[in-house]
């Protein structure tokens, strides 16, 4: 059998659960806003601010997935949703037959437009007027040292 686990000390398990309730709070949050305030859902901006963070608005399909960390199935089913609905076209990929670009529409992007001024406002009321500049830099610095070890791990 393998050695012991360390359990979390008290310190570490009241850090833990302490990011994980703000996690989900502040998530369901603004998951919460974006529906009842500009009727699209966190999934939907989520891929949406994918697209336009890239020139042409598009992305290769695992890109995507992977940026989201969504599972294939997930994100085919989503995008099959967006498709529908105009937010997002599906492109062939010319280099790979078997690879395809997800291309953010006309409709997409004023749907984000339209979003995005909300969203701006509700993370500054429920989260950036509520730390200090200097806790935001911590934040920042630690979020990109996890991110950059779930990445090497990813590898």
């Amino acid at each position: 059998m393998g050695e012991p686990v360390p359990w979390l000390t008290p310190e570490e398990q009241r850090a833990w659960r302490s990011f994980v309730r703000l996690q989900e709070r502040l998530g369901g949050r603004l998951a919460h806003l974006l529906q009842t305030e500009s009727n699209v859902s966190s999934a939907d901006f989520a891929v949406l601010v994918q697209l336009t963070d890239v020139p042409e608005g598009r992305r290769r399909f695992l890109e995507l997935a992977q940026a989201l960390e969504w599972e294939k199935s997930r994100m085919s089913h989503h995008l099959s949703r967006m498709v529908k609905r105009g937010l997002v076209v599906r492109e062939e990929c010319p280099e790979d037959g078997r690879g395809a670009f997800i291309v953010i529409t006309d409709a997409g992007r004023a749907l984000l437009a339209a979003a995005a001024p909300r969203h701006v406002e509700a993370v500054r009321a429920l989260f950036l007027d509520h730390v200090t500049p200097a806790e935001l830099r911590t934040l920042a610095q630690v979020s990109d040292r996890v991110v950059a070890k779930l990445n090497e791990d990813q590898s």
